[in-house]
């Protein structure tokens, strides 16, 4: 992607035809489903959903001037990412997460610690992600980040 875009519609209209759908759907999936106070905006070059300053004064531990991310998209080179840094910072999560992934997508699941990459896009489990995407309000994610900083 390109590092002038600045809006979440530019982001989508700059995918590849071949995988734009995909990144619709999951970006639709992700709106329809992420619990209130969530604010979707561009970060790190990525469609991102995090907990704006008005919510969360402090803002991201890395540079406090950032709003606390959540959850990231980006259509890379040769897949589709989401990063979800609740599944990163809470192993329950992450072990449903796991167990649910075969029966939603019949691929492999391809995971770092917290990005879940895509290449094929009919791999991708929307309904599952939706169900991810339910399972940490603001204030549980708020309230998870300030405890794994005190750690």
């Amino acid at each position: 992607m390109k590092n002038q875009i600045s809006t979440p519609d530019e982001y989508v209209n700059a995918v590849d035809e071949v995988r734009r759908a995909a990144f619709e759907k999951l970006r639709k999936t992700i709106l329809d489903n992420i619990p209130t106070g969530y604010k979707e905006a561009m970060g790190y070059g990525m469609i991102g959903y995090s907990v704006p300053h008005e919510i969360y004064p402090a803002g991201y531990h890395c540079d406090p001037k950032l709003p606390l991310p959540f959850v990231s998209i980006a259509a890379q080179k040769n897949f589709i990412s989401l990063y979800h840094m609740g599944i990163y910072l809470d192993s329950g999560l992450l072990e449903w997460f796991v167990g649910e992934y075969p029966h939603h997508s019949k691929g492999k699941l391809d995971m770092g610690k917290s990005c879940i990459r895509f290449k094929k896009m009919s791999d991708i489990p929307y309904e599952l992600i939706g169900q991810l995407m339910q399972k940490l309000s603001v204030s549980q994610w708020v309230e998870l980040y300030g405890s794994r900083l005190k750690a």
